[in-house]
This record gives C-alpha cells, structure tokens and sequence, in this order.
C-alpha cells in the first residue's frame, strides 16, 4: 500500500462532442444511451420552465430568448435540455401569469375564460410546431439533445384555484368542440391525464402525433411524457407510451421515450419509482424515494436513468449530488432557475424567475459546473465498459472498468482506499478539484496494488487510468 499527497496544479481542456443519433439505449452497457456508433451518450444538462413556451406576468410574456440559453448550455459543456411545455393559458402560484404558444388554434367563436378566443381543437397550429421544430434544430447544431415535455401536470393540481383549470384549453368554457375535461367538476381536470374520456385521449393522440410528424428526421430528439402528474396518470402515460412506440415504428427514425416521477401535492395521489421501473419507457427520473437525493443507488442497466433535481428538490442540488449520480451510472439534470436571483433567505420560489436577474445566479455555479465537468470526464473514458463498483473505494463513489480507469467521488477530505488489484502496468494518477475547476499534478504509480491517497479538499474527483 502506498501514500500520495496532491500538489502542483495542471488545466486541461476538453472537446465537446456533436449530437448524433438517433439514441438507442446501448446494447452493451444500458445505464446509457448510444448513437449507433457503439460509444456510450452520457446526458447532462440544465433545463428551465420557458425554454420552449414564453411565460410572465404580462399579457402577453416576453419571448425567450433560445439563443442566449444555448449559448448558456454550450458554456458550461451541457448536452441535454428539457423542453417544457405548459398547459394553462393562465394560472396562478401567488401570482397570475401567462403562457404561450398552444397546440391548438384560438379561432372562436367566443372567448376563453382568459379573455381570448376560444381554442378549436381540431385545428393544430402549425407556428406552435414550426417553433418547436426550430428550437430542437438549433440545439442539435449545438451537440445538445432536447427532450421534449409532450404534457404538464403539476400545473393542474398544484396552481391555485380557479386558474389550475379555467385557463385550461379542455376546460368545457375554453373550446369551441364541447369538450370536457373536468366531468367530477373538482376544478382540477386531472381526468385529462388518464383514459376516461375517449374523446381527450384522441385529441392527445393527434397532437403527439403532428408532435412526431415534426421531429422525426432530427437525430437529437427525445420524449417525455409529462412533468409530475400523479398516479392516477400511471395508465394513460404507459398508453401514450405504447403509442408512441408504435407511431415511430414504421417512420424512419425511433427515439427514445421518457416516464418521469409522478408528483402530486395530495399524498395518495404520490407515485412510486416501481411504476417507473414497469413502464414501457427507455429513460426515467425518479423522486427521492431510495436515495436519489442524498446517495443515489448504483443504477443496473434495467433503465437509463436521469437523475432531476426538478423531482429530488425542485429548486436545489450540489455539486456533490453531481458527482455521486454520475459515479453511480446515471445521467444527472438540474432544474435551473437560470435568470432569478436567490432571496434572503437562500431559497427560490420558481415562478420568480419571471422577474429576476438577467445575470445568473452565482448560487447554483457549482452545479452547473459540475455537470460540465462530467460531460469532459464522460467524453475521455470509455463508458461502455464501466459500471458503478463500490467496493472498490472507501469513498463508495466509483465508476469504473476494473483494470483499465477508475473515476472515484470523495465527498470529505482526510484518505481513501483504491483496489487497484486488477490493474497491470503503469498507472496514472490525476486529481480534480470541481471547485476550482482545476486538474491537479499527475503521478505515475504501478498496478496490482491497494493505495492510500491523501485527500486535501472536499469534493474531490480522483481519475486512475493507464497511460496514454
């Protein structure tokens, strides 16, 4: 057993890899997708609420700015976005706010609750598709896959009344087709996210399919299905799912299909992450239930897993979560509050982002960074022969292909243990500190051995490979 203390400082720079695809979940390894190139896609990124639909307290909300955010994921070495969507024309968390584009077109006659035309729901609008299609193209010019976010549901049972369900295009005094998606008349609509009205369910059907119809030739495209609906959902999501697995099946292009953690502010309606696991989808993100949040479980391969804070946290995160979910094979995302200011209290409420800074808040740097520093580390090793192996440091964070490289997480300076055993010949040692951003002196060490290294800081990254 040997000893080694870190000193000296080296900076190293990274290439960014193009998007390509379209993904598959990797034959030989899936924790992760692939491209049809036989080499391991490791996803990571930060989303926000109106990257895809304007949101604010005006009427109408300011546009996004879609540019500025891809030039915000480029510099920060991220590849995956969710594209959100919104289903309430209006609605309320304290305070009234605004979205849009729709799917539908708002023709009349008569007017919504919020003041405009009613929505016909037989008439798709083709500029709420070709703005989609243009935001996913200009990402994939990027390197960056976007996943698309088909359906909302926290709006509808989280908001506050009466806008959680009177801005809503299914609600029967919104569209012009006599539509009803609240028949329990609760105020809510949650009806609109499971199979008991055959009419909504085909109205889904045909914007998921013009959904698809737009996108299929793009490499870089995945599907969500929707944003924290409840349990109640589990039925019609794994339909939608089915659908669109079979839609795809015959079109030139299949992508990949997500199930998401089914929140809800009502306890019973909670989901469990078992039905995530069941589902017909190729990628989930779990709520916190077995450690997501605090020590997320070594990920087996059964689904590819993108570990959110959106449904760990909401708002929050560290950058050791980062380092802990990628050294358990997983995929981890952050719910960016992007252009919002932390209050006084250190904690953000999300729909303030409609009012904040147009500088970042420094507060969530570290994550952002860090998700970065994956993505540069997932780019040098070989992905498709690693898997999270414990046992092989005291820290308990590593990813690796025993032999070959070893990427270990130390949450806590003082010492850790590497089995280096089954490794051969010269190896090199290299430490990073996510903190600064800094790779630290490199050392040459032999195989075949257990070593005891020194750790002077917190949250320290330690990569052994063989030279180069």
């Amino acid at each position: 057993m040997i000893t080694i203390a870190i000193t000296g400082v080296i900076i190293y720079s990274f290439g960014a890899s193009p998007a390509s695809g379209p993904l598959k979940v990797h034959p030989a390894n899936p924790r992760y997708f692939t491209d049809g190139s036989g080499k391991a896609v490791y996803l990571t990124g930060s989303h926000t609420w109106n990257n895809l639909k304007d949101m604010g307290r005006t009427d109408p909300p300011s546009e996004f700015d879609f540019q500025a955010y891809l030039d915000f994921m480029e510099k920060y070495n991220h590849n995956f976005i969710r594209l959100w969507t919104w289903e309430l024309s209006k609605y309320s968390y304290k305070d009234i706010t605004h979205a849009q584009p729709f799917p539908w077109m708002r023709t009349g006659p008569g007017n919504t609750m919020d003041g405009k035309p009613k929505f016909h729901l037989d008439k798709l609008d083709n500029d709420y598709f070709q703005r989609l299609r243009d935001r996913v193209t200009a990402a994939g010019k990027r390197g960056i896959y976007v996943s698309i976010m088909l359906f909302e549901g926290h709006g509808l049972h989280a908001s506050e009344k009466p806008w959680c369900w009177d801005g809503h295009p299914f609600n029967v005094n919104n569209n012009v087709n006599d539509i009803d998606g609240d028949p329990d008349k609760d105020g809510r609509g949650l009806e609109t996210q499971t199979l008991q009205i055959p009419e909504i369910t085909k109205i889904q059907e045909t914007y998921v399919s013009k959904v698809i119809d737009t996108v299929n030739d793009l490499d870089n495209v995945l599907y969500e299905i929707v944003n924290e609906s409840g349990n109640y959902s589990t039925e019609w999501q794994y339909h939608i799912i089915d659908f669109i697995h079979k839609y795809e099946k015959d079109k030139p292009k299949q992508h990949p299909v997500g199930m998401t953690f089914q929140f809800c502010r009502t306890a019973e309606f909670k989901g469990k992450n078992e039905d995530l696991f069941a589902s017909p989808a190729e990628w989930i993100s779990p709520n916190p239930d077995g450690g997501y949040r605090d020590n997320p479980p070594a990920a087996d391969g059964s689904k590819v897993i993108l570990n959110d804070t959106d449904h760990l946290w909401g708002i929050g995160g560290n950058q050791a979560w980062v380092w802990k979910s990628f050294c358990r094979g997983m995929n981890p995302l952050f719910m960016d509050p992007y252009h919002r200011k932390t209050n006084d209290e250190g904690t953000s409420s999300w729909t303030d982002h409609l009012s904040g800074s147009p500088e970042l808040d420094p507060v969530w740097e570290p994550i952002r960074k860090s998700l970065g520093y994956t993505s540069k580390y997932a780019e040098r090793m070989d992905l498709t022969n690693t898997k999270p192996m414990d046992d092989l440091a005291s820290s308990g964070y590593c990813l690796a292909n025993p032999g070959v490289e070893y990427l270990v997480f130390i949450p806590e300076n003082g010492k850790v243990e590497v089995n280096l055993m089954d490794a051969k010949g010269d190896l090199i040692i290299e430490w990073f500190n996510p903190t600064t951003g800094e790779i630290l002196q490199r050392q040459k060490i032999s195989g075949g051995q257990k070593i005891s290294l020194d750790v002077l800081f917190d949250d320290a990254v330690l990569y052994i490979t063989g030279e180069k």
